[in-house]
């Protein structure tokens, strides 16, 4: 007897008429200039049967239009695109945003369904992210928080001044904590410590851009031109003729590309009397030992003197007194938890 109530088998997926094509997602990177394309991209494009693009405001298309590109302003669904295909022929989808979610969800219910001869899919990179693409990111992000936030928006560079030594000091104290490079945690704490540094100088940078005086204003790229052009001045064993073979040698031509630029009358001009005493005092130090200035540092009653003869022997020693009393500090901080019967 048969079984009427019984499932019926599935049919089998029907065999393909002839050749199933290709479909190819071409993405481009919006921090890449638009119109600059790989090889392989440009190729496909004019090699395809039909290229397919449901934003007629796209960057890309006034270049392709350009390049001799036939661009037809379409969404197709998952269905109508692997009918496109039939035969053998390519087709280029240019990702429109959210669009594109749905285009292959479809693609792959269809391709999972095993009730449709699908044509290969590929995704091909137009353009790629060069290192350092993420602070074009950064610049926008900052350019419109700068314009809508009600606090952003009213800061000031004296404003900020304050945020500069916190942020630089949780960034020490970060650098400190990673005791192994493998610790997650603590690398993902650096990570965002040198993120709020970086947010600083285009905070300031941003700022700057606003001066009514067209002399004095300056935007992040004159920041990071001055800098380049700083590193390759400073640098000439790398980026010219000189030779370098030691770290102290490597420092001589640093402190000699240092002076002539600066042009200073001592050598004490630049140090920063607003730092950390034991840092200034060991700053101090150093110009000193660095530019062989015979100059004994003063002898007084009191501690502040003490401290003084410390850092410059610990300068001298190769230790920077910060970091030694920091640590110290710690362990001063570790034994009281110990003693209070707090974890570390």
């Amino acid at each position: 007897m048969t079984d009427h109530a019984s499932t019926p088998p599935a049919p089998a997926a029907p065999a393909p008429a002839g050749p199933t094509g290709r479909i190819v997602l071409l993405t481009t990177s919006h921090r890449v200039a638009p119109g600059v394309l790989s090889w392989p991209a440009w190729q496909l494009l004019h090699a395809a049967d039909r290229v397919l693009c449901a934003d007629p405001g796209h960057p890309q298309l006034p270049y392709l239009r350009e390049a001799g590109v036939t661009v037809a302003h379409e969404s197709p669904d998952a269905h109508a695109l692997v009918e496109a295909c039939a035969g053998g022929r390519t087709v280029v989808v240019l990702p429109d945003g959210e669009g594109d979610r749905r285009l292959t969800d479809g693609l792959a219910r269809l391709a999972g369904s095993g009730r449709v001869a699908m044509p290969a899919l590929e995704l091909l990179p137009g353009s790629y992210d060069l290192p350092g693409a993420r602070l074009l990111d950064l610049v926008q992000v900052m350019d419109r928080v700068r314009r809508e936030c009600p606090w952003t928006s009213r800061q000031t560079h004296r404003d900020l001044a304050p945020y500069a030594i916190e942020e630089a000091y949780e960034l020490v104290e970060a650098i400190e904590a990673v005791e192994d490079v493998e610790d997650g945690n603590r690398s993902e704490a650096l990570r965002e410590e040198l993120g709020d540094v970086l947010l600083q100088v285009v905070f300031h940078a941003r700022i700057a851009e606003e001066r009514a005086d067209p002399d004095e204003a300056f935007s992040v790229d004159d920041v990071a031109a001055t800098l380049v052009e700083k590193l390759v001045r400073r640098h000439p064993h790398v980026f010219g003729d000189a030779e370098a073979s030691t770290p102290q040698e490597v420092k001589a031509l640093w402190r000699e590309a240092k002076a002539a630029e600066k042009r200073r009358e001592s050598v004490t001009d630049g140090v920063p009397l607003a730092q950390p005493a034991l840092a200034l005092a060991a700053q101090l130090a150093g110009r000193v030992r660095t530019g062989a200035v015979a100059v004994e540092p003063p002898r007084g009653e009191g501690v502040g003197y003490e401290l003084l003869a410390l850092a410059v022997r610990a300068e001298a020693a190769g230790t920077d007194p910060e970091t030694a009393l920091r640590a110290a500090a710690r362990a001063y901080r570790d034994t009281i938890r110990a003693a209070e019967g707090v974890e570390a």
